[in-house]
């Protein structure tokens, strides 16, 4: 009899991290791999992203409803209640062996506590990093109080687990689950990506994604605003930029975007979602990132490429050499630009791995046949 996997994704790139672990769920006979989307994949203000799992060859078993047309603290509370009460039907009639979360959202977290309410072990992938600029951050560590498998991404973030009071036999670390792109997926030329997106890169481009910062003090259209304006002052190269993700804040900042590539529509591309491979392939043709988005953290400087990484979204996270920091003001952004369009790079040491982890995973997931329920806190022996 198989094992019902169940993998939950709310997120263009939360989907595009699981890709590979999904395709190996799929393919192992010992498994049967279930489906459960939400949150910004059902939006069409986010990009009906649904679609691009379902033309990836994946099937839905359900589709979570839980975005209010919202962008406020009240809204994200409230979509967050939609969520765990359509979850906690669906898991309930799919009634899956285990279920899969990645990181550290909102949608995720409802997930995980529907999950664990009904009695289905939890397995979280990326548990004890640090974002301190999101309440992403606190969300991430709930997760993993309601987890019982976990993978992370470094060995720092292992031993953070276990000081959450995870059973050290129950933590793995594995790496980065998104480098697995790295050697399995082919990535598009310059010409392949270009005819792709319908818009023709024949310069050198930025890619560009920023997030609203949803705990520190830092106004996302203030910060945006500084971040497009630094931009013109770089006029001789192409930028692609995509949408922000659907946290409060994120809406006011679509329109803003939408402006400034329609103004700038010869230089400019704003798309909703690029999906995984067109990021990754623009990725490797890029000059720079720029934004404040956990790819330029985790991804990125597999590709010796530098990140202009903005503001205090991703402040505490493990960074490589290649990331460039500044603060969300004009001058600040511009002379970080001005200094990665400068930056050569080779040979990064990138402190997520190398991109073994999905394989990893499943190893661990064939061993797990009988979990205890029951959870141990453990404690840490002091010296």
């Amino acid at each position: 009899m198989s094992t019902n996997i169940c993998v939950f994704t709310g997120t263009r790139a939360e989907y595009g991290l699981l890709y590979w672990l999904m395709k190996d769920i799929q393919s192992a006979p010992e498994f049967n791999l279930q489906l459960v989307v939400s949150g910004a994949h059902l939006s069409p203000e986010f990009g009906l992203t649904y679609k691009c799992i379902e033309e990836d060859g994946f099937q839905i078993d359900d589709k979570i409803e839980m975005l209010l047309s919202s962008d406020t603290p009240v809204g994200t509370a409230k979509s967050t209640g939609l969520a765990l009460l359509g979850l906690t039907d669906s898991f309930h009639r799919l009634k899956p062996n285990f279920l899969v979360v990645l990181g550290d959202r909102y949608e995720a977290f409802a997930a995980a506590q529907a999950a664990y309410l009904l009695r289905i072990p939890v397995v979280h992938l990326s548990g004890g990093e640090i974002t301190e600029g999101a309440y992403d951050d606190a969300l991430r560590h709930a997760i993993t109080k309601l987890s019982y498998l976990h993978f992370t991404s470094n060995e720092r973030y292992k031993q953070r687990v276990i000081q959450l009071g995870e059973s050290p036999e129950r933590v793995f670390n594995v790496g980065s689950i998104g480098l697995e792109h790295l050697k399995r997926t082919k990535l598009l030329t310059i010409t392949e990506l270009s005819k792709s997106l319908g818009f023709q890169l024949d310069k050198p481009f930025f890619l560009v994604t920023y997030h609203p910062v949803t705990l520190a003090s830092e106004d996302p259209c203030l910060s945006f605003q500084a971040l497009l304006d630094s931009l013109e002052y770089f006029s001789e190269f192409q930028v692609i930029i995509t949408y922000p993700n659907s946290d409060d804040g994120g809406r006011k900042i679509i329109p803003m975007l939408e402006e400034y590539a329609s103004k700038n529509s010869k230089r400019v591309l704003a798309i909703s979602s690029l999906g995984q491979l067109r990021y990754l392939s623009a990725v490797k043709h890029t000059v720079a990132v720029i934004g404040n988005s956990s790819s330029g953290i985790a991804e990125v400087p597999s590709f010796s490429k530098p990140t202009v990484n903005i503001g205090a979204r991703q402040k505490g996270r493990l960074m490589a050499s290649s990331i460039l920091h500044c603060n969300p003001t004009f001058d600040d952004i511009k002379a970080t630009i001005k200094l990665a369009t400068e930056t050569r790079l080779e040979n990064v040491l990138n402190p997520y791995g190398s991109g073994n982890t999905s394989k990893l995973i499943i190893d661990e997931l064939k061993a797990a046949t009988n979990i205890n329920l029951t959870k141990k806190f453990y404690d840490m022996v002091e010296n």
